[in-house]
C-alpha cells in the first residue's frame, strides 16, 4: 500500500488543497519530504494522511472558528480566512501494491462526513469498496506507521508480556498521536522489540522444531539498523544476558545499552525498529525489508547534529527500499539530501492567509 495523492478541504490551516506523492507517469514516490516553516500545516497533513487509509478512516476534528475565538482573533489582520465553511474532510487516493497486485487502479478513501462532486451511484460504491478494504484490512497487511514530531526516549526498563498479542499484533486502527507528548513516549516499545526479536532467535537456534521464520525478525533488524547507523560507526550486537538490554557497539568499540546512546542515534534506532516490527507482524510470512508501507515521520530532522542531516534520507532509503517514506521538516539540510521531486514545500505569503503548495523545481527555490 502506497499513497498516491491527499486533498485536504477545510483541515489546519488550508482552505481546499491537494498534495501529489506520485511520479508523472502515476507511480507513488518512495520518498516525499514536505518542508515548510512553522504554522503551515505539515503536521495536519501527516494526521490527515493517518487517519484517512483503509482500515482507518475517521472523521477529522473540527475547530471552531467563532469571531470571538482566539484563533480569529490571531487571524484578524489577514485578508480572509481561506478555509471553507463546511466540516473538514479528507480524500485519499491509495495504490494497494501488494496488498492486492491484481487492482491496477487506486482506492479512494475519504473521511465519512466528506462531501464529494459525485452521483449517488458513485458515492454508494465508493462506500461499499471502502467498506470491503477496511475489512480485509483488519485481517492483513496495509501498514502504516507514524512518529510523532513529540517523539521522545524515557529510561523505562524492558517489559516483555504477551508478545503474540503486542509485538506480533499489527493494529490496523491504531492511531498516532501527533500532539499529546504524554502518548509519544517510544522507548520502551523499541526496547521491546529489539529484546524480543534477539531472544525468539536465540531460542529458535536451540530447538529443531522450530519455525524457519522465528529469527527472521532479527536478521532483518539487523540489516536495517546496519543500514541507519553504519557510517556512525554503530552496530547493534544483541541483549544483555542479565538485564535483557539491547545492546550496541560504538566507534570506540565500548558497548552501551540503548539508554546510553547519544539521542540522535536512539530516533534513527526508533525509526527502523518500528517500521520493521509493523511490516514483519503484518506480514507473518515475509522478510520485512522485502514487504511495502507507509512511514510517517514528524519532524524528521529533531535532536540530529547537521553533519547528519544531509545523509538522513539515503540512509532511510537503504534501509528499508520498499517503503514510502513520508516526512515532514524545517531543515534545508534535510531537503539537499532530496532530488527535486521528492519535496512538496507549503509556504504562506507575507499578509496572505492562504497556504500555497510548490513542487519540482520551485520547492528548493526560496
Amino acid at each position: 500500500m502506497l499513497l498516491a495523492r491527499i486533498r485536504l478541504v477545510g483541515l489546519g490551516p488550508f482552505g481546499d488543497i491537494t498534495l501529489p506523492l506520485c511520479d508523472p507517469d502515476g507511480s507513488p514516490r518512495r520518498l516525499c519530504v514536505i518542508f515548510g516553516g512553522e504554522g503551515v500545516g505539515k503536521t495536519a497533513v501527516l494526521s490527515a494522511i493517518a487517519t484517512t487509509r483503509p482500515g482507518h478512516a475517521v472523521a477529522q476534528i473540527v475547530h471552531t472558528r467563532s469571531a470571538g475565538s482566539p484563533s480569529s482573533a490571531l487571524r484578524a489582520d489577514l485578508p480572509h480566512d481561506p478555509r471553507p465553511d463546511v466540516p473538514p474532510f479528507v480524500v485519499a487516493e491509495w495504490l494497494l501494491g501488494d496488498d492486492d497486485p491484481a487492482r491496477p487502479h487506486t482506492l479512494c478513501v475519504a473521511s465519512p462526513n466528506a462531501r464529494l462532486d459525485e452521483r449517488d451511484d458513485e458515492a454508494l460504491l465508493r462506500r461499499r469498496e471502502q467498506a470491503l478494504f477496511d475489512r480485509r484490512a483488519a485481517e492483513r497487511g496495509f501498514v502504516l506507521v507514524s512518529l510523532s514530531g513529540a517523539r521522545w526516549f524515557s529510561r523505562t526498563p524492558v517489559l516483555l508480556t504477551t508478545p503474540e498479542r503486542t509485538l506480533l499484533r499489527y493494529d490496523v486502527r491504531a492511531s498516532t498521536s501527533f500532539d499529546d507528548a504524554s502518548r509519544t513516549d517510544i522507548a520502551r516499545e523499541t526496547k521491546q522489540v529489539l529484546s524480543f526479536a534477539c531472544i525468539t532467535a536465540a531460542l529458535s537456534r536451540k530447538t529443531e522444531s522450530a519455525p524457519v521464520t522465528a529469527a527472521r525478525l532479527e536478521t532483518a533488524l539487523v540489516g536495517v539498523l546496519g543500514a541507519l547507523l553504519e557510517e556512525d560507526g554503530c552496530t547493534f550486537v544483541g541483549v544483555d544476558p542479565v538485564r535483557l538490554e539491547p545492546l550496541f557497539r560504538d566507534a570506540d568499540d565500548r558497548l552501551l545499552e540503548f539508554d546510553d546512546l547519544p539521542r540522535s542515534l536512539r530516533h534513527l534506532v526508533a525509526f527502523g525498529t518500528h517500521a520493521v516490527r509493523s511490516l514483519a507482524a503484518a506480514f507473518p510470512d515475509r522478510d520485512p525489508r522485502e514487504s511495502e508501507g507507509v512511514v510517517l515521520i514528524d519532524d524528521v530532522e529533531i535532536e540530529q547534529p547537521a553533519h547528519r542531516l544531509r545523509t538522513l534520507i539515503p540512509r532511510l532509503r537503504r534501509a528499508l527500499p520498499r517503503v514510502q517514506w513520508i516526512l515532514t521538516s524545517s531543515s534545508p539540510d534535510v531537503a539537499l539530501g532530496c532530488a527535486p521531486g521528492e519535496i512538496i514545500a507549503l509556504r504562506r505569503l507575507p499578509g496572505a492567509a492562504a497556504i500555497e503548495l510548490h513542487e519540482g523545481e520551485d520547492a528548493v527555490l526560496h
